[in-house]
């Protein structure tokens, strides 16, 4: 069973997969494409993984491994 802290990794993995940049519809698509099974058996996570991964992004950007970005732009590893 996923855990939320987990997709900070999850995030960071579905970005170097796409390249190391994408839109968050392509991370999303790509984490779930990776993860559908642990997100699906982690109980209330499959409600709100999606909600979490944009706070995954948001404290990968306070820790700079993340390029800040406007709303809409995609997101980028550093």
């Amino acid at each position: 069973m996923a855990a939320r802290d987990v997709l900070r990794d999850w995030l960071v993995e579905a970005l170097r997969a796409l390249g190391g940049s994408a839109t968050v519809i392509d991370v999303s698509r790509e984490v779930w494409r990776a993860h559908q099974r642990d997100i699906e058996a982690s109980g209330d996570l499959v409600y709100t993984w999606q909600y979490d991964l944009r706070w995954a992004a948001t404290n990968l950007r306070k820790e700079g491994r993340l390029a800040q970005n406007k709303r809409g732009e995609p997101w980028r590893l550093i």
